[in-house]
Formats: structure tokens, C-alpha cells, sequence
């Protein structure tokens, strides 16, 4: 029996040495973001479970936080485009209005629409419990916002300020925690990211086990010819 040819010997083993490199770093990469999911996973647990503290004047992301104020239902607007229950609706956003501080847009909760309810009495409160949501920018399929209609589809409060008069609002948004069944319907918990590394990094690492695989298979194959 005689050896494959050497050229193209050299030149599927560097084809498959290269395929498994790559496929083992990401592999390792996903490991790596793993890790790091299931801290972020576990760090929002402790959040949850602790009592939210008063918002601070630069708070970070999914914090638990407190604020009070005074709620401006006059400027309420209308996020997004959702369907719960079989009924199409959208977030209320209303801006809380504080002493000494930045205004900040409140994510009140979903409710359906056409909606006959009062954006002015749906915020009666004065304070509100919520997590700190970052801003959002408008994406390719992002549909335009609509002022004039208060419906907004890009969570950009600076934007969003501007249009309805509210200038100054913070940089983020709080979203209202809850229980369910009111309208507007809160948040019940803080989100949670998916956590899909552990099957991302199997299959890297299968991908890189085939390809040793095929190359095996495809020496053997060509050692049976000679």
C-alpha cells in the first residue's frame, strides 16, 4: 500500500488542522461567555431578592430601584407593538417628574389599545419599584416613530423628550415592577438573558471532533486506493 500523494496529504490535514482550531477556540469562547452568563444570571437572582435601594444618580443596568416623584400623565406615550391574550397593545410611558433631579421616563406596563383608560390616573402614584433599563437604538426593520400619535418604537428617552416637551429626561428608563392583572400590567421580574452557551459550545466542539473524523476517514479512504 502506498501513501496518499504528499501535496494533497499536506493539504487536507492543514484544512482540517485549521477547521479544528477554530472550531475548538469557539468552543472555548462559549465556555468562556458561559461563565460569564451564569454570573450575570446570578447577580440578577441577588438583585430580585433584594429590596430595591432609591435610584441612585447614575444607576446601572437592571438595577432594583426605588424612585418618587411626581408623574406627568399629560406627556404620556405609547412603546412598541405587543399582543398578550389575543389583544395588540403597547408599553405606557409616562415621565416621573423629580425634585433636584432629572426627569426620568417610567415604563408603567402593557396595556391594550385602542385603550379608553386614563394615562393621568394610571400613574396616580408617586413612587414606583422598578429595574433600570439602558436605552435602545433603532435597528434596520425599527419602524419610524410617530409624535404626533405619542407611538414611539425606539426606547431612546433623549428622543423621545424632545418630542414631547420633556426635555432633560435620564439617559435610561425605569420599568415598573408589579404583580399582574391591572392596566397597565407591570413587569413581575427582572429579565433574564437567554442562556445558550452550553449548547453552542457542544456543538463547536462536535464540529471540531467531525472534522477529525472525516480526515481520518478520508486517509483511510485513500490508503485502501493504493
Amino acid at each position: 500500500m502506498k501513501a496518499p500523494s504528499r501535496p494533497r496529504w499536506r493539504l487536507a490535514l492543514a484544512i482540517t488542522l485549521a477547521g479544528i482550531a477554530l472550531t475548538v477556540a469557539l468552543g472555548i469562547w462559549q465556555v468562556q461567555r458561559l461563565a460569564w452568563k451564569q454570573g450575570l444570571l446570578a447577580e440578577i437572582d441577588r438583585a430580585e431578592a433584594a429590596p430595591a435601594i432609591p435610584l441612585p444618580p447614575d444607576p446601572v443596568p437592571f438595577a432594583k430601584v426605588r424612585a418618587e416623584g411626581r408623574f406627568d400623565g399629560a406627556h404620556a406615550v405609547y412603546y412598541g407593538a405587543l399582543v398578550r391574550g389575543g389583544r395588540p397593545g403597547a408599553r405606557l410611558l409616562v415621565p416621573l417628574l423629580r425634585d433636584g433631579a432629572a426627569p426620568v421616563l417610567v415604563d408603567r406596563g402593557f396595556v391594550p389599545l385602542p385603550w379608553d383608560g386614563d394615562p393621568a390616573t394610571a400613574a396616580a402614584s408617586g413612587a414606583v419599584e422598578a429595574y433600570v433599563r439602558p436605552p435602545d437604538t433603532a435597528g434596520w426593520f425599527t419602524p419610524a416613530d410617530d409624535p404626533a400619535a405619542r407611538r414611539f418604537y425606539t426606547l431612546d428617552p433623549a428622543a423621545i423628550g424632545r418630542a414631547i416637551g420633556v426635555p432633560g429626561l435620564a439617559p435610561y428608563v425605569l420599568v415598573a415592577l408589579g404583580s399582574p392583572g391591572g392596566v397597565p400590567e407591570p413587569a413581575q421580574a427582572l429579565p433574564r438573558p437567554p442562556n445558550n452557551h452550553l449548547g453552542y459550545a457542544v456543538t463547536w466542539f462536535g464540529l471540531a471532533a467531525a472534522l477529525a473524523g472525516v480526515f481520518a476517514v478520508y486517509i483511510r479512504k485513500e490508503l485502501s486506493r493504493r
